[in-house]
């Protein structure tokens, strides 16, 4: 399949370079810099990865079949031509051969879900293995680790014996999530492009909510930085702490889950907290809601929806596991506690984001334009001359203020409290969106108490449990990521 998708790739690129009307009009909404910025990023340790996967089956290359040694130099190549090819091409709307444009993006697609699929499999296979070995005796842990080489029991030329190939082995696993990420974001962009095959835009551009450098940190209370920052570092505290202890063992373990998930449910609380007061913020605003069509608003809001349901699905059954097993000590209650936080966090940030990106941009308040009074007492012969003349300024009467002009009142009175709201926004925002930053390091980057707290593993079996984190949890990832996008717009718009 990656042989195939590498074919059409070049293909496509080699058409838009040989025939540049082929792509008359680019989605500027499509492949947002932090989107490609991400493939680039998870492509670099994809690379690394199929460096380690390389070296470590090459370890014992008489031991495995030419394909599994070639496959992460194939997986490889394939990486860096499709990072290139939607780092150039994510914005393109082409309008020839649409048929198959749109076959070539479906099965390019579908490869990198399979290579996601194949990755999940992948790291549940190892983490099972571990497990047992880690709860098994010494002869277990030796037929674990022929079988991880492809080898019958008995050969000891197969095993991975040395140094360098155990550096190998643990860095390649380590790497499994960034690999599952790439997948992820490759599908994303992919399919905004099948989306925009054939699509016609505007000639002319919409408005843009960049903001200036000037402008960017203006006009807040400096209360939602602080304290988003103040969390930002006690999280990476925790996080280090958590990784040092966890592997301890007996009460420097269960030490660590305590401090990490004490850690979350102070920050899932507040968040919840915030996103909720952020949305009764909006009940009082006076901007205008955006109907127009925008593809790109509507695919934001799909992918916030459809990610967050890979975290509803793991603290949906972290909570059944909790309720139905058996006993209740400290971890459990946390873990649960954690659980409905993470369900309640979710939901409530989503409604803030959502109802954030429909509404209009600062300024968009309807006003209506004065209107020029006719000139009175004025004689004239030449009506071209006459509608050349500024208009002439009101004649003063003593009547009572027209509603325009009451509302110009309003208007002049409640600018300190818009002015107010907006403030609150721009701290929610920034709040929000370094909270997300830390809750997305700390999975990404290793942290999965899902493993060492035992509550879920003994309910529903070690293998059960492992394939169900391993395929939600990069979606949980991946929302952390695309809703830090998001809070960003939003603090541009408020």
């Amino acid at each position: 399949m990656m042989l195939l998708a590498m074919l059409w790739i070049l293909f496509y690129l080699l058409r838009t370079v040989r025939c540049p009307c082929a792509v008359p009009y680019r989605d500027a909404h499509a492949g947002p810099i932090w989107l490609r910025g991400g493939l680039v990023l998870f492509g670099i340790c994809t690379l690394i990865m199929d460096i380690f996967k390389t070296g470590y089956y090459s370890s014992f290359f008489e031991c495995q079949s030419a394909i599994k040694i070639l496959h992460p130099v194939i997986q490889a190549v394939f990486v860096i031509i499709q990072t290139y090819f939607l780092w150039v091409s994510a914005k393109d709307c082409v309008h020839v051969h649409l048929n198959l444009t749109r076959c070539g993006l479906m099965f390019t697609l579908t490869t990198n879900l399979a290579i996601w699929m194949a990755a999940v499999v992948d790291e549940s296979v190892h983490q099972s293995h571990s497990y047992s070995s880690s709860h098994s005796n010494a002869s277990h842990a030796h037929l674990a680790s022929d079988q991880r080489a492809g080898n019958p029991v008995g050969g000891d030329s197969c095993l991975c014996s040395t140094a360098v190939c155990q550096i190998f082995q643990q860095g390649y696993f380590y790497l499994y999530p960034f690999n599952i990420e790439y997948s992820l974001f490759a599908s994303t962009m992919l399919y905004v492009m099948w989306k925009n095959v054939g699509r016609f835009l505007a000639s002319a551009p919409g408005h843009s909510h960049t903001p200036s450098p000037l402008s960017l940190f203006r006009d807040t209370f400096f209360a939602g930085p602080v304290l988003g920052l103040l969390l930002f570092v006690v999280g990476l505290a925790v996080f280090i702490i958590y990784e040092v202890e966890v592997s301890g063992g007996g009460g420097r373990t269960r030490q660590a889950l305590v401090i990490y998930y004490s850690f979350n449910i102070v920050c899932l609380g507040l968040t919840t907290l915030v996103s909720l007061s952020g949305s009764i913020i909006y009940r009082f605003d006076r901007r205008a809601m955006d109907h127009h069509k925008n593809p790109t608003r509507t695919l934001d809001v799909a992918l916030l929806m459809g990610a967050a349901l890979g975290q509803y699905a793991i603290s949906y059954y972290s909570i059944v596991a909790v309720v139905a097993g058996t006993p209740q000590d400290l971890l459990a209650g946390l873990d649960l506690t954690h659980a409905l936080l993470m369900i309640a966090q979710h939901t409530f940030q989503n409604i803030f984001i959502i109802e954030s990106l429909h509404r209009g941009p600062p300024g968009a308040e309807p006003h209506s334009a004065p209107t020029k009074e006719p000139c009175q007492n004025l004689t004239f012969t030449n009506l071209d001359a006459f509608h050349t003349l500024p208009a002439c300024p009101p004649t003063p009467r003593l009547v009572s203020p027209s509603p325009a002009d009451q509302r110009e009142a309003v208007a002049i009175i409640s600018a300190p409290r818009s002015q107010w709201r907006r403030r609150c926004l721009r701290d929610i925002s920034l709040f929000l969106l370094l909270c997300n930053v830390i809750l997305w390091i700390m999975p990404a980057f290793g942290a999965r108490p899902h493993f060492s707290n035992t509550v879920e593993v003994d309910f529903y079996g070690y293998s059960l449990w492992a394939a169900i984190v391993n395929i939600c949890l990069p979606f949980g990832i991946f929302y952390r990521m695309h809703a830090v996008s998001s809070l960003l717009e939003v603090y541009v718009l408020s």
